[in-house]
């Protein structure tokens, strides 16, 4: 049975990848489709569970089953800084926001202790979702402090990349950042804003960023979907 269920999987990824079966297109109902393949409803069922997974199909109870057009991995070396925009543009994928929110509060602990001023100062935090081609892939929780910055975020709606505002909109140019790669639980609120399949996992970046003067001015909680982003390194001896 499970070998079956492969075999059928393979053979729908074949299909879609000829133009058999476009980005878009209903699938035939679960019946005919079973009896084209040959195989139990139950088996055909299976093998559209596993294509949903990877998010290749959707299935929308009571309407059908359509082909998606899954997003491309975006590549990126851990040793160029680069946006999380950049990398989106890079991919030649339609960069997007869905949601900013800027606010001042009190600064946490462990971007307090990043950035080296006391807990409770005043921080200005930047939340924002990046999409790709119209899909959530990051969330970014981005913390500078308030007095470094003044009122420059509140006289002017924020839009586009942050380190483009830094260099020109505050004078200090981000050329180096300290990163840190971790693994949120599922059940991170932060982290469920990306989980669209059931397939997605999530990265986390801690970054703490320098600017010229090598002075940390920016710590950044980046949740990028692992199955949309690729992190590699060089190593050598």
């Amino acid at each position: 049975m499970l070998a079956k269920q492969y075999i059928i999987k393979q053979q729908l990824e074949a299909m879609i990848g000829s133009g058999r079966l476009q980005i878009g297109e209903r699938l035939p109902s679960e019946l005919l489709m079973a009896k084209e393949f040959g195989v139990s409803r139950e088996t055909f069922r299976a093998a559209v569970r596993m294509l949903e997974e990877e998010g290749k199909l959707l299935v929308k109870h009571g309407v059908g089953t359509f082909v998606l057009r899954p997003l491309p991995t975006i590549p990126s070396s851990l040793e160029k800084l680069s946006s999380v925009g950049s990398m989106i543009r890079t991919a030649q994928l339609d960069e997007g926001e869905s949601s900013v929110s800027v606010r001042i509060e009190g600064c946490s602990e462990e971007a307090a202790k990043a950035l080296g001023i006391r807990p409770e100062d005043p921080v200005v935090v930047v939340e924002r979702i990046r999409t790709a081609n119209g899909e959530p892939v990051a969330f970014s929780i981005n913390t500078i402090a308030k007095a470094w910055v003044g009122d420059a975020f509140e006289q002017e709606e924020f839009r586009g990349s942050l380190l483009n505002f830094f260099e020109n909109r505050l004078g200090r140019k981000i050329t180096t950042a300290d990163s840190e790669i971790c693994v949120p639980l599922h059940i991170d609120r932060n982290c469920q804003r990306l989980l669209l399949y059931p397939h997605t996992t999530v990265l986390l970046l801690k970054q703490l960023h320098y600017d010229e003067a090598n002075q940390p001015v920016l710590y950044s909680l980046d949740y990028l979907r692992n199955d949309v982003f690729s992190f590699h390194i060089r190593r050598t001896i």
